[in-house]
């Protein structure tokens, strides 16, 4: 065998993943919400185009994609097609319309905290202490030990000050443990007899597991005055801070609309929320002009393809969301017609065939995505379901039995509840194959407690 070193010409076939498609496959991913975000990032960096304030909605209707698009007339005006915007379409923002934040928990104690009259300096810097130590579901993170040797101060006294800040709004509030949390709100209803009090302090696991019967022997009354005692107690706030929390909130602004029109559904594809790309004119005339320094025009140039290949990005963003939406309709027909129950076993496969695109596309151009349809707003994942077969050989959706579980539990007899294995037999009666272990998976992904946990007395 020869072995040595040369210079060899070799040619190969292979895929490259070039900035313009990593920038393509990152927009297709993106919900509505985020591509706002991005396009205004791409904007800073870009000193070529501008955004302009969205004023059309395309239609299904209307698409006719052409061989050749001049993407320079896109990004100018869109002054043709489906791109043409009428004097009377909305302008407005979706999200301009979205509450701001309110105060946070601190805020919200430290303003309580200027009506107590008769503080003294050392007890407004324990209360501030105090409320500075609160996590974010309102109990009290440090113990009294801690705070008297962070501030000197006497172990008496911010008891005392606790005290008065576990009457502040929200009830509950500074607690130290979650017995406390329920009962400072038991006495803020003037609910708290002894016997509930004893309950909570002594046997909430217990009634968080339906263990009635126990709770009522060693309390010394009945399974019945146990359960009452529960309903009052899930009626009370475990975390009384969480609702002046200020984690991140994602909006939902639906990519896609189902309309139905006549017989027929349309799919429009909601370009309303998503800004306009616009060539900025003073680099347009400096492009323009003869006396520009080469350096100049060759850095606009730059920037000129980089938006015209955001541009190209996202109209193909539009087109396989049409496309992928329009699919979905198709097979999910008899669900836009007549309900959930009719939704049909379907896969990213199936649509990807039908489309002529690799399964992974379909799976980034539904990610994230929603869809405003006549019977609510789903989730474009909501239509990719498993199979349960039935007793003709047919196959039907594991979302239309987990409403049929759930109907089953809201017919029973609470003092009798339905247990797994019981639902599995009812649904087999009605043709439906399904195993208990699959009925208690489903009953849990709904967020359904089981039957001990159901029954009533």
């Amino acid at each position: 065998m020869n072995m040595g070193l040369g210079l060899f010409q070799e040619q190969t076939l292979k895929l490259v993943m070039t900035p313009e498609l990593r920038q393509a496959i990152t927009i297709l991913q993106y919900s509505a919400v985020d591509l706002i975000s991005y396009l205004q990032e791409q904007a800073i960096e870009n000193p070529v185009f501008d955004l302009e304030a969205p004023r059309e909605v395309a239609s299904a209707k209307a698409e006719k994609p052409t061989p050749e698009i001049d993407w320079k007339e896109i990004v100018g005006n869109r002054a043709s097609g489906e791109y043409t915007a009428t004097k009377n379409e909305s302008t407005y923002n979706p999200l301009d319309f979205v509450q701001q934040g309110s105060d946070s928990l601190y805020e919200h104690l430290e303003r309580q905290l200027g009506y107590v009259k008769g503080f003294t300096p050392l007890q407004k810097k324990i209360a501030l202490f105090l409320i500075g130590n609160l996590d974010e579901k309102g109990y009290l993170e440090v113990t009294l030990e801690e705070a008297s040797a962070k501030l000197g101060a006497d172990l008496l006294e911010i008891e005392d000050v606790l005290s008065i800040l576990q009457h502040f709004d929200p009830v509950g509030v500074a607690a130290r443990s979650l017995e406390e949390c329920l009962l400072l709100q038991l006495e803020h209803l003037a609910l708290d007899d002894e016997k509930i009090v004893q309950v909570v302090k002594f046997h909430l696991q217990d009634l968080a597991d339906n263990r009635y019967q126990r709770i009522a022997d060693k309390v010394g009354c009945t399974p019945l005055d146990v359960q009452a005692m529960a309903d009052l107690v899930r009626t009370l706030n475990p975390r009384p801070g969480a609702a002046y929390s200020h984690a991140d909130t994602r909006y939902v602004i639906p990519d896609v609309a189902v309309e139905k029109v006549g017989n027929e559904y349309v799919v429009l594809v909601n370009d309303i929320a998503t800004p306009r790309l616009k060539i900025n004119s003073f680099y347009e005339k400096m492009l323009n002009q003869q006396k520009s320094q080469e350096e100049a025009k060759q850095f606009i140039h730059e920037k000129l393809n980089a938006a015209m290949w955001l541009a190209k990005s996202l109209e193909q963003r539009r087109l396989t969301l049409m496309r992928v939406t329009q699919a979905i309709v198709e097979m999910q027909q008899d669900f836009f017609d007549r309900g959930i129950d009719y939704l049909k076993p379907m896969t990213q496969k199936e649509i990807a065939e039908k489309v002529s695109l690799h399964e992974s596309t379909i799976s980034r151009a539904t990610s994230n995505k929603y869809v405003q349809t006549p019977r609510g707003i789903f989730e474009l994942k909501y239509f990719f379901t498993s199979a349960l077969s039935t007793s003709s050989g047919e196959a039907t959706s594991s979302e239309s039995v987990k409403r049929r579980i759930k109907a089953l539990i809201e017919q029973e007899d609470r003092k009798a509840p339905l247990s797994d294995q019981k639902l599995g037999e009812m649904l087999q009666t009605e043709g439906i194959e399904i195993s208990r272990r699959t009925v208690a998976k489903y009953r849990e992904e709904m967020m359904i407690p089981s039957s001990a946990k159901r029954k009533r007395f």
